[in-house]
């Protein structure tokens, strides 16, 4: 049977006399197409309820591949460079123990204001007044400002500075303030100072960067 005589015979059917029951009789054109549509049916219904949940589950395992390998590589480096590390590691911890020895501990903080003023006195400057601020604590350690005024000759209060700036522990000068007195041969030296100490539960001991 040709294909016009098929889609006359489609064109002429009935539909709402068509039943399932008599499904082998209708015309074949009608029957391939139920057929084309049926075999559409299974395969929407197969891939939304099997293929992609299966396709979801491969996409995420890819993904967790993609990271596993950036992981392994990433430990495989450091695996690699294991020794090496630790020798930086050792190196960073001595050099934060050596800056850590800089650092006056609560109980220096006097001492380091009497070398203060003896080096005041050791440029024959005049010591008006070394005052302690409140102490200002920070995360890991604590910050203690103190101010200083002392007068003298120009030259002798630039070397008064740099011998403060050359102390064993750290001393940071700020706020500078350089006025004539007088017969305006003298200067006032009036600067805030700071010194740091760090928190005694806090900081690393010495050696601490060796295995565990």
């Amino acid at each position: 049977m040709s294909l016009r005589s098929q889609w006359r015979q489609l064109r002429e059917v009935e539909w709402r006399d068509l039943d399932l029951k008599e499904a082998g009789t209708w015309p074949a054109l009608l029957q391939a197409i139920c057929l084309v549509a049926l075999f559409v049916a299974v395969f929407w219904v197969a891939q939304w309820f099997f293929a992609a949940p299966s396709q979801a589950t491969l996409e995420s395992l890819q993904a967790r591949e993609d990271q596993l390998l950036q992981e392994y590589e990433s430990r495989a480096y450091q695996a690699a460079n294991l020794e090496q590390m630790r020798m930086q590691m050792a190196e960073l911890d001595a050099r934060m123990q050596t800056l850590l020895e800089m650092l006056p501990t609560d109980t220096e903080v006097p001492a380091l204001l009497d070398d203060i003023s003896d080096a005041a006195q050791d440029h024959q400057l005049a010591i008006e007044s070394i005052k302690l601020r409140s102490p200002v604590p920070k995360d890991f350690y604590v910050e203690q400002p103190f101010d200083i005024q002392v007068r003298g000759a120009y030259h002798d209060i630039a070397a008064f500075l740099a011998n403060v700036s050359a102390l064993p522990r750290i001393v940071t000068l700020h706020d500078f303030s350089l006025v004539p007195v007088d017969d305006g041969d003298t200067l006032r030296l009036s600067l805030l100072a700071r010194t740091y100490s760090y928190h005694q539960d806090t900081a690393p001991k010495a050696g601490g960067g060796g295995d565990e």
